[in-house]
């Protein structure tokens, strides 16, 4: 038994995970090509290796004539006779190569045919294992800045932190460990190409199913969510079962879950709404913290007009718009706020206890409604034509836009 092989294949397998087939392919590929140094061809020799023992034996098939010409595929009579004098000329004989024989040279390119196998299929093994993690979580550990981009090291390989995928207000320092969002993983010359993303909104759900036990055994849906790395996200979230709250379950007991999830985003403030099937309703939850007055959704059109009390207009359209713009990307809906004093103005507003018995007629709002997929950019400047922001700024002598929105649960998870 070749024991110091066969130890060999064995750390090499369990360390790099390749199969051990794999590697005595390789050494017998690499023993063809030193008989191709060394003979200069190698089509009559043939590689046998017990996989159990390791012991190999490399056989070299030569014609018995009289008069050789080429000693690496004939062999002369007399030399035939030496090994068996049965042979004739026009017999086969195989002689076995002792390896030892072959020359520097021959050695050293074995050894690299054998190196670069492993190191193939390492790439591959790397590049299948990361591939199943493609759209998932996973934790590394940050190595060093190249350029504006960050490499963050995975375990096996070396992940890629693009600018563009990273969040402006996070800064971090060398052997931190973070956890990103494998965006992509391309398979190239150099091994496995891997993009991970601190920036994408799947980045909080999945944060959430690894924290929430609810989200992670599906009892709690989390529906839609809307980001703005590094400032806020607004995700929207539905029970399977009545028994469950759903923002209590994200919440956790005195915040622990979602604070969790705020010191891992450092400092992302995180509003947690219950998801509706009548999109008047999720518009209104969408809106928090802010009272709602009235909400009059179109589901054909994917517009809504809301009303809130002239002192929470600030509130709801959140500063520089980005309560009301979160708001629209997660509900799907094109949201115009107006307060109070300009819907009465604008004649487009009922009494509020007209509106409550309109509003929560069963069925008036059935209809289409988000379904928790929306793309980036949706909500554009046409969000608040009519005067969404501009009039209402103008209003009321440019109210505080500025204030600052404390990081939100919705009425039920202050319950």
């Amino acid at each position: 038994m070749n024991t110091e092989l066969l130890d060999a294949l064995n750390m090499i397998e369990k360390e790099k995970n390749i199969p051990r087939e794999t590697l005595l392919e390789a050494i017998e590929n690499s023993l063809l090509k030193a008989c191709e140094n060394h003979f200069g061809k190698s089509e009559n020799i043939k590689v046998s290796i017990d996989p159990e023992t390791c012991e190999y034996t490399v056989m070299q098939e030569r014609t018995v004539v009289s008069e050789v010409e080429d000693k690496a595929l004939e062999i002369s009579l007399a030399d035939a006779k030496m090994i068996d004098p049965s042979y004739q000329v026009g017999d086969v004989v195989n002689t076995e190569i002792q390896s030892k024989s072959f020359g520097r040279i021959a050695t050293q390119n074995a050894k690299n045919v054998i190196l670069q196998k492993i190191r193939e299929e390492e790439r591959r093994s790397i590049f299948n294992e990361f591939s199943s993690l493609e759209r998932q979580l996973a934790t590394g550990i940050v190595q060093r800045n190249v350029g504006r981009n960050i490499s963050i090291n995975l375990g096996k390989t070396d992940a890629m932190l693009t600018e563009n995928e990273q969040v402006r207000s996070e800064h971090f320092r060398p052997n931190e460990r973070i956890k990103v969002f494998i965006l992509e993983v391309k398979s190239t010359p150099k091994g496995p190409r891997i993009l991970v993303s601190r920036t994408h909104p799947e980045l909080v759900k999945k944060l959430f199913e690894e924290e929430v036990t609810e989200v992670r055994e599906g009892v709690v849906e989390i529906k839609s969510i809307a980001r703005e790395p590094g400032s806020r996200t607004k995700i929207a979230v539905w029970s399977n079962d009545e028994d469950v709250d759903p923002v209590g379950a994200c919440v956790g007991m005195n915040g622990t879950r979602v604070n969790a999830i705020v010191n891992e985003l450092h400092g992302e403030k995180i509003d947690i709404i219950t998801w509706s099937d009548n999109p008047a309703m999720l518009i209104e939850n969408a809106l928090s913290p802010a009272k709602v007055i009235s909400v009059i959704a179109d589901g054909d059109e994917k517009s809504a007009k809301v009303v809130v009390p002239d002192y929470q207009l600030s509130l709801a359209i959140g500063r520089e718009g980005q309560n009301a713009r979160l708001a629209a990307r997660l509900t799907g809906f094109k949201i115009d706020i107006k307060s109070e004093t300009q819907a009465r103005e604008a004649g487009d507003f009922m009494d509020y206890d007209e509106y409550e018995d309109d509003y929560y007629e069963d069925g008036e709002y059935e209809g289409e409604y988000a379904d928790g997929e929306y793309a980036d950019g949706e909500y554009e400047e046409e969000a608040y034509e009519e005067g969404a922001v501009a009039e209402t700024d103008a209003a009321e002598g440019e109210a505080d836009a500025d204030e600052d929105v404390p990081a939100v649960q919705d009425e039920e998870s202050k319950a």
